[in-house]
């Protein structure tokens, strides 16, 4: 399987903001013993400071 990116697809900003948060949110990813083959897993949480801001941000956007 070819990994190579497009040449075309690093000007797009969309894909490089979507390949930024991507890769910020990779080292979150954990696999299950049981379908460590398959690579099925689960988001690890980043804890309640996140959810915090997430519910802030909301709240802001509801406001305006």
């Amino acid at each position: 399987m070819n990994q190579a990116i497009d040449p075309k697809l690093l000007n797009d900003p969309v894909f490089l903001e979507l390949m930024a948060e991507g890769l910020a949110i990779q080292d979150r990813f954990a696999a299950e013993p049981v379908y460590a083959k398959t690579g099925k897993g689960f988001l690890k949480p980043t804890g309640v400071d996140e959810l915090k801001r997430i519910k802030d941000a909301k709240k802001q956007n509801k406001s305006k």
